[in-house]
């Protein structure tokens, strides 16, 4: 009605509710709140970030960002946030004190409100980082050549094979390429270790479909855990040498 007006400011032609205008409500409402202190775990290997029980980000700047600044502000349930900018005021070596200028909308009502972070990063290694720098593996798969006659020397053989090895990781699934533990140069070819049995598994059905290798897979008994047995599995794969297309054209003359 034209002669309602707010109880706090006593402003007419404005919308209340509970009899307050937006902007006194905003005046008087916590829009946006924080931690006193907080936490951000990340594994320095990777860049993965802890979030509850699991790791989420791989991959990401190991440094602290705006995105892990984000999930620390809780909003207010009729605020919503439209952006922040960030601003360091000091820091030490893993805590930093950050003051953001946020543009908050509030009942049809848009304000700029700051909010004051305190932010200590933690350097924590995550499952995946840790099995790899202990040498933790479930699987190998085995990179050999054909068994035709005349084998390559084994200096061609490991540089065909690791081009060879390069074009299935293209082919892969970035899950999959994340199962890499570590790989081994051998005279015969290479060895890669994986800390994920079913993308060494994936990979090396990739390498049969796509890439014409021929594909044994055995496992031997590991250890137990739980009362249940644990095998680790080796997937050979070999990769016939390319026919010569001179050889191919000209076969050789028979005696």
């Amino acid at each position: 009605m034209a002669d309602e007006f707010c109880v706090v400011c006593g402003a007419t032609g404005r919308q209340l509710t509970d009899g307050v205008c937006a902007e006194c409500a905003a005046d008087r409402t916590t829009l946006l709140s924080a931690p006193e202190h907080s936490v951000v775990v990340i594994c320095p290997h990777c860049g993965a970030r802890k979030t509850g029980a699991s790791w989420k980000r791989a991959g990401a700047s190991p440094l602290l960002t705006a995105e892990d600044l984000a999930p620390l502000v809780a909003v207010h349930p009729e605020a919503a946030l439209r952006e922040i900018r960030w601003e360091e005021t000091s820091s030490t070596g893993t805590v930093r004190e950050l003051v953001g200028r946020a543009r908050v909308r509030f009942r049809g009502v848009e304000r700029e409100v700051p909010i004051a972070l305190s932010v200590r990063t933690e350097g924590q290694s995550c499952p995946d980082c840790s099995r790899k720098s202990g040498r933790f593996y479930t699987a190998v798969v085995q990179l050999r050549g054909g068994t035709e006659r005349g084998g390559e020397k084994p200096r061609a053989l490991r540089a065909r094979l690791e081009g060879v090895w390069s074009e299935i990781l293209a082919e892969s699934r970035p899950d999959w390429r994340k199962a890499v533990s570590w790989q081994e140069d051998l005279p015969e070819g290479w060895d890669v270790f994986f800390t994920n049995t079913l993308a060494a598994r994936s990979i090396a059905r990739v390498a049969k479909q796509k890439f014409g290798a021929s594909v044994k897979e055995s496992a031997s008994l590991f250890g137990r855990k739980n009362g249940q047995e644990i095998y680790r599995v080796t997937f050979c794969l070999r990769f016939p040498r390319p026919v010569s297309p001179v050889a191919a054209t000209h076969p050789p003359l028979e005696p």
